[in-house]
């Protein structure tokens, strides 16, 4: 058993949340959640303290934490989606052990995939696109040469960019270095929640779309030629249930 649990909330709709995260939710004395893009829902009824970290910073954090451990309370760190994407959850763990005290994640569901889901499709689609790059733009966080969407762009995969619609003049202008200009994309603004929207169109008109849709945050930005099979019959099937296909559950 650890001390800590960082739980990954899932992309908003408070019935994602896996049945462990939620169990542990549940007994936990202390929660401290991500306010401001956690679906306050997922903390009705719970027993536990709950603390609001949207105004907290790393060391305040960390410290509430430590103190909840030491008198022998079991602690929830209440994530967005899953905690491995983008969750500042390191740190976090890099103090806390630092500290001697334990920690576990329990996995979420991502809102990459609560956003194919809004979309009706799957990420990758054979002979199309068989790869899936999730990424961000550079923005305040710095983000390596090497993965540039400049460089990443050159693969011409499904890709899935977080954190970004706010530059989306610059996400248009990168891409368009290696995908062809009419290249599907969508938008997908706080996938799984009630208020959920979708927005699709081409790459060239990429910044004009979100800023018409007035969308600012809390979105995801798909992008590649495997999303029109949502639009439009691809006809290419896999090979996993074709009559031909044999392996070893099933002869031809």
């Amino acid at each position: 058993m650890a001390d800590v649990y960082f739980i990954g909330a899932g992309p908003g709709d408070p019935e994602l949340i896996t049945l462990k995260g939620r169990r542990l939710l549940d007994a936990a004395d202390l929660i401290i959640f991500a306010g401001s893009l956690v679906n306050p829902a997922l903390l009705q009824d719970v027993h536990g303290e709950v603390i609001d970290s949207a105004s907290m910073n790393l060391d305040e954090i960390v410290d509430r934490i430590a103190a909840a451990v030491k008198t022998g309370k079991m602690v929830a760190r209440l994530h967005t989606g899953d905690p491995a994407m983008y969750g500042a959850i390191t740190e976090q763990i890099d103090r806390l052990h630092a500290l001697g005290i334990s920690a576990a994640i329990i996995p979420g569901v991502s809102s990459v995939f609560a956003g194919a889901a809004a979309l009706g499709q799957e990420l990758t689609i054979p002979e199309v696109s068989q790869t899936v790059i999730m990424t961000r733009v550079e923005g305040r966080t710095p983000v390596p040469e090497s993965e540039s969407l400049r460089s990443l762009a050159l693969h011409r995969s499904t890709m899935v960019i977080f954190l970004s619609v706010g530059m989306a003049e610059k996400v248009q202008t990168e891409l368009l270095t290696a995908y062809p200009p009419d290249t599907t994309v969508a938008v997908v603004e706080k996938a799984s929640w009630p208020e959920e929207r979708v927005v699709r169109g081409r790459l060239n008109n990429l910044a004009h779309l979100i800023a018409d849709a007035g969308i600012r945050k809390t979105a995801l930005i798909y992008v590649g030629d495997a999303l029109r099979a949502s639009e439009t019959p691809l006809g290419k099937e896999s090979k996993l249930y074709h009559k031909t296909f044999s392996h070893e559950y099933r002869s031809e």
